[in-house]
């Protein structure tokens, strides 16, 4: 039997990285995000129930979604952002479980930034959360894109507090520059081949 790992962090707490240390270790990562953002823009299900919701013009000229147009639209409207999901997430879900058919592996990764909001927790074995200080995550993402620290510390806000998504994760991760992190990937990818 395949483990189905699910993964989640805050911006900027490493989950990234994270996840090649998996995919080093041999662990097929199936990286949520991207792969809804693959899935947007071929899925006829998703385009039908996206241009229903806000007009044909919602995709561009190259049949891909208009990523600035729909965030400008979603951003502050919860309600909206729902629906969005509620479009797009049993897509991704069915592409995960057939992603998972092809895998030859003893685990996967599911790297997801809304593991735990999203419900998709649910269909994983295990869950793993990646920590770190608040003042490190921000640092971070202002170092990797040119962005203010204003910017950062609203959308940290609009996610899940980590104490909330702690409740809920099988092993925590602290990704805090003080502890060795290498040592316990490598317990955990040990823990999941042997299904330990």
């Amino acid at each position: 039997m395949m483990l189905k790992i699910g993964i989640t962090g805050g911006i900027g707490s490493g989950k990234s990285t994270i996840c090649h240390f998996f995919r080093l270790l041999g662990a097929p990562i199936f990286e949520a995000d991207l792969e809804a953002k693959k899935i947007m823009n071929q899925s006829p299900v998703i385009r039908s129930n996206m241009q229903m919701l806000f007009g044909k013009d919602i995709y561009l000229a190259n049949q891909t979604i208009d990523r600035k147009k729909l965030a400008g639209l979603i951003f502050n409207s919860p309600p909206l952002l729902e629906k969005v999901n509620s479009i797009i997430h049993p897509e991704v879900r069915k592409y995960f479980f057939e992603w998972c058919e092809k895998q030859k592996a003893p685990y996967i990764v599911h790297e997801a930034a809304i593991l735990f909001e999203s419900g998709f927790y649910r269909m994983m074995d295990q869950t793993i959360l990646v920590t770190a200080p608040l003042e490190e995550r921000i640092k971070r993402v202002m170092a990797r894109e040119n962005t203010n620290e204003e910017d950062i510390r609203n959308r940290i806000s609009k996610q899940w507090p980590d104490e909330e998504k702690m409740k809920l994760a099988t092993y925590i991760l602290n990704n805090n520059n003080e502890e060795l992190i290498l040592p316990q990937l490598i317990e955990l990818d040990i823990k999941f081949k042997t299904h330990g």
